[in-house]
């Protein structure tokens, strides 16, 4: 078995995830009973090979993931990476050859290109947004909304297409989001409030992070110096004087904007001079790329026609 790294960083944490889904994936399309079609047309004894190719442009992601899945099925002496993870590939590119006993390839099909078609699409869809923002000084973030049980390796593909992962989950970062300043209203200043107990109370070097809605809770919040202030569904005009207001009164804060944010507009939003603009299509609406599975027929194979 050949794979090649990745600059997105294919880490301890993100192979238990593949390990994880893997095994799911497998148990729902193999059941109890195993390949029935490969059994019943494929010769116990043939061998043969295949090559991922692709179908569409896009950036790739998922390789060591079909690594993995060509292990499952005792082909990882024969799966052999061409490409590399963050490579932009075009149609007709070569990404992978995998041989051995033909029906373990067959069976394997599926579930191989669930995964690469899925992280690749995240990735591609990543890269169009990154492409966008180009020249800018904005980082194009991720965020939680990603598939239940992917999001390690749903993040990681966002990395393969030049992104920048936001926290992981609820347990590595604080988020003050709107929900929580509400319910803290009553209370007085739940921003300076909020901001000063999760200083307290969190982990050292925790990152704080708080979310407003106006120009006003900027202010306050910049007062509190989190490590950055989310701007949620703020007006063009508006997140350029909450940059203004930034650079003059609290310049090692970060600014990050979000909210409905498409490959239409994130251009003019980075153009405002945010630092980070967080993006849950990333994840959430990446259409998979499409990739297959080629078998590779010898001339001389001496099949029957």
């Amino acid at each position: 078995m050949s794979v090649q790294n990745s600059p997105g960083g294919f880490g301890p944490a993100e192979l238990e995830n593949a390990d994880a889904l893997i095994a799911l994936a497998l148990a729902e399309d193999l059941g109890r009973r195993g390949d029935l079609t490969a059994e019943a047309t494929i010769p116990a004894d043939a061998t043969g090979s295949a090559r991922f190719v692709a179908r569409q442009p896009g950036i790739l992601a998922g390789l060591p993931v079909v690594a993995l899945i060509a292990g499952h099925f005792g082909l990882e002496q024969g799966f052999v990476a061409e490409r590399a993870d963050g490579d932009p590939i075009a149609p007709g590119t070569l990404l992978a050859r995998v041989s051995g006993p033909m029906r373990a390839i067959l069976s394997m099909e599926r579930t191989a290109l669930n995964f690469l078609q899925r992280l690749s699409g995240v990735a591609s869809q990543t890269h169009r947004f990154v492409s966008a923002v180009e020249g800018t000084r904005a980082a194009i973030l991720d965020t939680r909304k990603t598939t239940p049980g992917w999001r390690l390796l749903e993040k990681y593909a966002v990395r393969c297409g030049g992104g920048v992962n936001h926290r992981i989950g609820l347990f590595d970062a604080v988020l003050i989001k709107d929900n929580h300043l509400a319910w803290l209203a009553s209370s007085g200043d739940p921003i300076g409030r909020s901001i000063a107990s999760a200083r307290r109370l969190a982990p050292p070097g925790t990152v704080v992070e708080v979310e407003v809605d106006t120009l006003g809770q900027l202010d306050r919040a910049l007062s509190c110096r989190p490590d950055i202030v989310l701007l949620d569904n703020f007006a063009i005009a508006d997140l350029a004087e909450a940059v203004r207001r930034r650079d003059a009164s609290a310049p090692e804060v970060l600014l990050e904007a979000s909210g409905g944010i498409d490959l239409r507009s994130v251009a003019e939003v980075a153009r405002t001079g945010v630092d980070r603009i967080s993006v849950g299509a990333l994840t959430h609406s990446a259409p998979s790329l499409d990739i297959g599975l080629d078998e590779e027929i010898p001339s001389d194979s001496g099949r029957p026609n």
